[in-house]
């Protein structure tokens, strides 16, 4: 039987009492590709992966589906089954529902939906998520667009995150289905537990509403460790004795400290997260933004195949990308300042600018269908010179998660959860 991520998180609790613990990776599933680098590495080298899926990403197609594959909750579960198979995995995966709950879709919040609506739309997207067979739940309800640019009362956060808890509690009984985890807080600063203080608040008033409704602890809860990612770089700054009183305080609790934002950290920063007591980290758009490097260098080497007449057909994969990655304006969110504020004219009369987008946006455009149809046209001029451009991508995905793992102590870290426990 599968070990329950609330089970695994309790064995590394007790694994950081003896100094061998490890540090949890969270993998945004940016593509069938960043599946297959994550779960070969995991089986490699024995240790447990969380695939961490926003609602912009991976949702219910009533509600629009997702931008990565177009996978709703079902077809995102069984793609991680089919890579799994495929590849003779016999790890320890989980499937993770990040920042869900109300107005959690950039549409959502956009549109201003009133709270009574954006909470039965979260409910439902939750309910997706259980019976699709999720491990654990992020509850969320801190992006609210009536308090945008606030500080969302800590009352406000704590009532709907334990009225969704129990929401899903109820929903998971209601279908026999197994323990599932809860990951609760934000790493945003509007409603975020950016204070020692104001963190143990929340765990401790959250501890007795719990209780009181006879409902379990979270599994995870978010802390701000000073990390903040904006364009393709790390640019907060890791805060060790932040991360490390926060990391006791949720430990006195039986609930594991998660970073967010964890992208782009040097080795110094990373080597930290063990003695700190960070029990899982949050990286998504780094290793999307890896995958779209491999595409680039990919295309100029078929450019140079090209130049010598190896290659007749050409494919037009940069081109394609850059466009799509512009015109996506995905790329706003990761801006500052009033580069926020762009026009795609502005983008396009400069180079280095245009460049800078595709890194940060590119992998928003992987399953459109003329980025597809010249990526595989890329492969198949390639494979006639005997270059298997996919499987150069795979393990161009897996350099960045090999660096974390390494300076996370991740290898074997199943077999000495499995043995913490027993």
């Amino acid at each position: 039987m599968k070990l329950s991520i609330k089970r695994t998180v309790e064995g590394l609790l007790e694994l950081q009492k003896s100094g061998n613990s490890a540090t949890i990776l969270g993998i945004g599933p940016m593509s069938k590709n960043c599946l297959q680098a994550s779960l070969e590495l995991s089986n490699d080298d024995d240790y447990p992966v969380m695939f961490i899926a926003s609602r912009n990403q991976v949702d219910m197609d009533e509600l629009g589906g997702g931008y990565v594959n177009g996978w709703n909750q079902f077809t995102f579960v069984e793609a991680v089954k089919e890579v799994a198979e495929k590849i003779n995995y016999n790890g320890l995966y989980y499937i993770c529902r990040d920042h869900g709950g109300p107005w959690q879709r950039d549409k959502e919040r956009n549109d201003h939906l009133p709270v009574e609506k954006a909470m039965e739309i979260g409910k439902k997207s939750y309910i997706a998520d259980i019976e699709s067979g999720f491990d654990l739940l992020m509850i969320d309800p801190t992006k609210d667009p009536f308090e945008m640019g606030k500080v969302i009362p800590l009352d406000v956060v704590l009532e709907r995150t334990v009225d969704l808890i129990e929401f899903c509690e109820k929903e998971r009984k209601a279908r026999n289905l197994p323990e599932i985890g809860y990951e609760v807080g934000t790493e945003e600063t509007n409603g975020g537990l950016t204070t020692t203080e104001t963190y143990e608040t929340f765990i401790n008033r959250l501890q007795v509403e719990l209780e009181k409704r006879d409902l379990p602890m979270p599994t995870f809860i978010v802390g701000q460790t000073g990390t903040l990612v904006k364009r393709t770089e790390q640019a907060g700054k890791f805060n060790f004795k932040n991360a490390y009183d926060l990391a006791q305080m949720a430990k006195r609790y039986g609930v594991g400290l998660k970073e967010h934002n964890g992208d782009y950290l040097d080795d110094v920063s990373l080597l930290e997260h063990i003695p700190s007591d960070i029990a899982a980290t949050n990286v998504a758009p780094q290793y999307g933004t890896e995958e779209t490097r491999a595409y680039l260098k990919l295309a100029a080497l078929e450019e140079k195949l090209a130049e010598n007449e190896l290659v007749v057909n050409k494919s037009n994969t940069r081109a394609v990308l850059l466009d799509h990655a512009i015109n996506s304006e995905r790329w706003r969110k990761w801006m500052t300042g009033d580069q926020r504020n762009l026009t795609t004219k502005e983008i396009t009369a400069d180079p280095k600018l245009s460049d800078e987008i595709l890194d940060i946006a590119g992998h928003y455009t992987f399953n459109d269908d003329e980025v597809k149809v010249e990526i595989e046209k890329m492969y198949t001029n390639l494979s006639k010179v005997n270059v298997d451009g996919q499987r150069y991508v795979i393990d161009h995905i897996k350099r960045p998660i090999r660096d974390y793992a390494e300076c996370y102590n991740l290898r074997g870290a199943t077999t000495r959860i499995k043995n913490s426990l027993k």
